[in-house]
C-alpha cells in the first residue's frame, strides 16, 4: 500500500461521459501522466445526446465525441482509452454494466480506480451516479473475487484486489492534489472535447483558474484538485 503523500502508478479512470473527467479531475490526470504513471481512461456511455443542436445526428456525435477523446488522450499522453460505447442517459446498476467495469479492472489491473462520486445529493445526471455506484461495488468484491464472472477466468483474465479509489467532484472531500503545474495540459484535454465545452479562450481559462484557485486556497497551494480518497485495505 502506497504511503499516504504518494501516489500509485496504475490507475485506472471510470467516467460517465467523455469529458466528465477533464472537467473535474484533469489537472490530476495530466500531473500523474507527466510523472510516467499508467493511466487508462474507460469512458462508459458514448455521450449521444450531449447537444442542444436539433439538427445533430446522437451517430454523429458519438464518433465526434470519440475523436475528442482521442485528441485529450494525446493532450495526456494516456496509455489507453476504452470505450464501453453504452446508452447515453440509459446507465443502470446491473449485472451488464458492472461485468464491464470489472473485466477493465483485471486487465488493466489498477491500484487506483478514479471514478465520480455518486453519492452528491442535488439534481444530477443519473449516469454520473449509476457509474459512481457500479464502478465502487466493481471494485468491492466483484473484481476481486474469482467466483464473480467466471468467464474471465476462462478466457485468462485473473481477479484484481484495487488498493484505492479516489472520487471526483466529492461530496465530502478529504484530499487534495496540486495541480499548479499542470493547468496547460488540463485546458488543452477539457477544450479537446470542443463539442461540450467549445474553443480554449482567455475567458475560458479565466474561469477555471479561478475554480480551481478557490479549491487551492483551501489546502494552501495555488490551484488543487479535490477528491474524497478511500483506501480499500482500512
Amino acid at each position: 500500500m502506497p504511503e499516504p503523500d504518494s501516489e500509485p502508478d496504475s490507475i485506472l479512470v471510470v467516467t460517465p461521459h467523455p469529458d466528465d473527467s477533464e472537467s473535474a479531475a484533469g489537472g490530476t490526470i495530466a500531473k500523474w501522466c507527466a510523472e510516467g504513471k499508467k493511466v487508462v481512461l474507460v469512458v462508459c456511455t458514448n455521450g449521444d445526446k450531449g447537444t442542444s443542436d436539433r439538427s445533430a445526428k446522437p451517430e454523429d456525435l458519438a464518433a465526434t465525441r470519440e475523436v475528442e477523446t482521442l485528441n485529450a488522450a494525446k493532450a495526456y499522453g494516456l496509455a489507453d482509452v476504452v470505450f464501453l460505447r453504452m446508452k447515453d442517459q440509459g446507465l443502470e446498476d446491473n449485472d451488464e454494466f458492472r461485468e464491464k467495469i470489472v473485466k477493465q479492472i483485471r486487465i488493466h489491473k489498477p491500484q487506483l480506480l478514479l471514478t465520480i462520486d455518486p453519492n452528491r445529493p442535488y439534481i444530477r445526471h443519473r449516469d454520473h451516479s449509476m457509474t459512481g455506484r457500479v464502478a465502487l461495488d466493481a471494485v468491492f468484491p466483484y473484481a476481486r473475487d474469482h467466483v464473480a464472472y467466471p468467464e474471465h477466468l476462462e478466457a485468462g483474465i485473473e481477479p484484481h484486489k484495487v488498493e484505492e479509489v479516489w472520487l471526483f467532484r466529492p461530496e465530502q472531500p478529504n484530499h487534495h492534489v496540486d495541480v499548479t503545474d499542470y493547468f496547460e495540459t488540463r485546458q488543452n484535454a477539457l477544450h479537446s472535447h470542443l463539442s461540450q465545452v467549445g474553443e480554449r479562450s482567455d475567458e475560458r481559462d479565466e474561469l477555471s483558474l479561478k475554480r480551481l484557485a478557490d479549491t487551492g486556497e483551501k489546502y494552501g497551494v495555488e490551484l488543487a484538485e479535490q477528491f474524497m480518497r478511500i483506501e480499500m485495505n482500512r
